[in-house]
């Protein structure tokens, strides 16, 4: 099966945006982790099948989570960004299940698919 394909980590400014695509074709229940030096991976932004999103508070009102199904990929848009989230940042998957029914979940253990990882630096 085709793997997770992150594109789009960049260093850049903070204030700067920012954004990630994800090629996830044949998975489903999607979401955005990022992992910094000496930290745990944590969720960023999760999509639901019905459309429904949910944020890490560090990240709400700046992230955005979306879903082009024509293009089969996913993104994070990012604006205002911070030093602080400089980090890898993954896109992971919970099936391959296309008849799956998922509500958005941050937490790790929810996701058994993951991508390679795209670095993203904001400097001060």
């Amino acid at each position: 099966q085709v793997q997770l394909m992150e594109s789009g980590g960049d260093s850049v400014q903070a204030g700067g945006s920012l954004r990630l695509s994800c090629a996830n074709s044949g998975y489903y229940c999607m979401g955005w982790f990022r992992q910094a030096p000496g930290r745990e991976r944590e969720g960023v932004a999760a999509l639901a099948t019905d459309g429904g999103t949910d944020y890490a508070d560090s990240v709400k009102g700046r992230f955005t989570i979306s879903q082009d199904n024509a293009k089969n990929t996913l993104y994070l848009h990012m604006n205002s960004l911070k030093p602080e989230d400089t980090a890898m940042y993954y896109c992971a998957a919970r099936t391959t299940w296309r008849g799956a029914h998922c509500d958005a979940a941050l937490g790790r253990p929810s996701y058994g698919y993951w991508g390679q990882g795209t670095q993203v630096t904001v400097s001060s």
